[in-house]
């Protein structure tokens, strides 16, 4: 299958990150003059929800078909757009996106809880489409989850039998028409630990990623009914210190396990935008660490995820929670040097028109979240943003979409390297003197373009091989270096391209199962067809070997 980029013909390069402190990667010694430079780096996420029918589906009861449609205008839509991930909503409460002998289907697919999608064939699973469809385009695919909601407000089918509500009922706390997993009780953790293990292990995912609901948001006056698990625990800490250090433990619980597993799968958390009032100074508004009993300056500082999304809804200039301040913030914390990647509220850019005057007048324009954009490529520290949620792009929510293509993201880029996640490489068979020097893989085989007219530019597709001396490594630890064994999925395919004196990105699309040399192929539309092509492996952790050209 192809990815799909748009490439801008012309335009000043963007300043993104590239140096490996910055989650980028610098250029394998080669004794090829002709090499193209790094690649910009740059991480480019995007949430799709499906709790509540958000993002996808768009409601309940669709069909195969119709389900596979969205989601490919949704893939489609985001990645013209310019971003390079996606994090799939794929437990949105203790239900399931995809096939799963722990918990039931999700009302939000079929209509009513524990039932697949009527007249589906044998075997759907909609989290197994995604990442397909997100790989074919040169995208990572992040599994989020939610950890602890059970039931949200907006579900109307009763609970499936094996719903945990049915099967370990003591686990479960009502909560202002939610219900919820107690934090505190144990085997509640173990349950959401063994759903997220149960992803990894079974699924190519890029990433695992929980969002900011730890305990619920509190109403005032009304206290978490968790006195018996309290009681039960025996714990010489207080209450709030109790809350947070369940939720820390299952934090760093998560974070092993996942490593002891699949080392490079990323393990993302997207806390509330404030740890506490007061830090930074100026900053107002809820205190998560009291209020969810989120310690997420402590995650970050022991580094106990690989990035965090700090949740940083609010304008450029919101005098309580200004954003620059704020993110400058949570990179000060960045003790591990871990990736900072904002989120970004472009759900608040509202279509034109929509809902009341008022609600219509309080809606953003693209300029602001654009803005906020070029604020994080100025920090020292963050490398990318998240954009919640795919609604807006998909819409072109006042032309939000088109302003991304053309400006912001109109100069492709890959997803920073995580340098800590990096094992040593497989050995080169035969030796090469230059790649041994940089430990990289050898150069992809028979690199071949073609270019065709279509429309006002030139679709161009890129194949190439894995070399017959490209040896499949048979220990653990360089299978997973490699992409393949215990990391599955395979290396991705990365293509660049010539235009002018430039070396830009024109794609990338992952390379299947990690072994053999059979051809990959990347599909891009650009303004003009480049001079050259080159082509190279870039190994699960980012990291990019021998370039190869046509």
């Amino acid at each position: 299958m192809a990815a799909a980029v748009a490439l801008a013909a012309a335009g000043e390069s963007l300043a993104l990150a590239q140096t490996p402190a910055a989650g980028g990667s610098s250029a394998p010694a080669t004794d090829k003059p002709w090499a193209p430079p790094a690649p910009p780096r740059e991480f480019r996420g995007v949430w799709v929800a499906t709790v509540a029918n958000i993002d996808w589906p768009s409601k309940k009861g669709l069909t195969v078909e119709q389900l596979r449609s969205e989601m490919n205008r949704i893939l489609d839509a985001t990645r013209a757009a310019g971003f390079n991930a996606v994090i799939f909503q794929a437990r949105p409460s203790c239900d399931a996106m995809y096939q799963s002998r722990l918990e039931p289907w999700s009302e939000f697919l079929s209509g009513t809880q524990g039932q697949g999608v009527a007249g589906a064939p044998p075997g759907y699973d909609p989290l197994a489409e995604w990442i397909a469809g997100a790989h074919a385009r040169g995208m990572q695919l992040h599994a989020w989850i939610n950890p602890y909601r059970a039931r949200h407000i907006r579900a109307t089918s009763p609970d499936a039998p094996n719903h945990v509500s049915k099967v370990n009922p003591s686990w479960v706390r009502a909560y202002e028409g939610y219900l919820w997993l107690d934090p505190g009780v144990p085997a509640a953790r173990d349950h959401s630990l063994a759903v997220a293990m149960d992803i990894v292990q079974r699924y190519d995912v890029d990433g695992i990623h929980i969002d900011d609901y730890f305990y619920p948001y509190p109403k005032a006056g009304v206290p978490f009914p968790d006195s018996e698990s309290y009681a039960a625990s025996k714990s010489n800490l207080s209450l709030e210190a109790w809350r947070r250090a369940n939720i820390d433990s299952f934090v760093s619980q998560l974070y092993l396990r996942v490593k002891a597993a699949k080392p490079h799968v990323l393990v993302g958390i997207s806390p509330f935008g404030i740890w506490r009032p007061g830090f930074p100074p100026q900053v107002r508004g809820m205190d998560a660490f009291s209020a969810l009993h989120a310690d997420s300056r402590r995650w970050l500082r022991e580094g106990t995820l690989d990035y965090i999304a700090p949740q940083l809804y609010w304008k450029v200039d919101a005098p309580q929670q200004p954003y620059a301040r704020l993110l400058d913030w949570w990179i000060d914390q960045n003790d591990q040097r871990r990736h900072v990647w904002p989120g970004l509220n472009a759900s608040r850019v509202l279509a034109a028109g929509a809902g009341t005057d008022a609600k219509a007048r309080d809606s953003w324009e693209p300029a602001e979240i654009l803005s906020q954009i070029e604020l994080t490529r100025k920090s020292l520290g963050a490398t990318g943003v998240i954009a919640f949620s795919a609604v807006a792009v998909v819409e072109n929510r006042r032309g939000l979409g088109d302003a991304l293509k053309g400006s912001a993201f109109a100069e492709p880029a890959l997803v920073p390297m995580s340098p800590w996640l990096a094992t040593p490489m497989p050995p080169m068979t035969p030796p090469n003197a230059a790649a041994k020097r940089a430990q990289v893989f050898p150069a992809p085989a028979n690199v071949k373009m073609t270019a065709e007219q279509s429309g006002g530019g030139v679709v161009v597709t890129v194949s190439a091989e894995r070399a017959k001396e490209d040896s499949v490594p048979t220990n653990e630890e360089a299978k997973n270096a490699d992409g393949g064994g215990v990391g599955g999925g395979g290396r991705w395919l990365v293509v660049m391209g010539k235009f002018g004196e430039r070396w830009r990105v024109i794609g990338s699309t992952r390379a299947g199962g990690g072994s053999g040399v059979g051809g990959v192929v990347v599909k891009a539309s650009v303004a003009e067809k480049p001079s050259a092509v080159a082509a190279a492996w870039m190994d699960r952790v980012g990291r990019i070997g021998e370039w190869a050209k046509e």
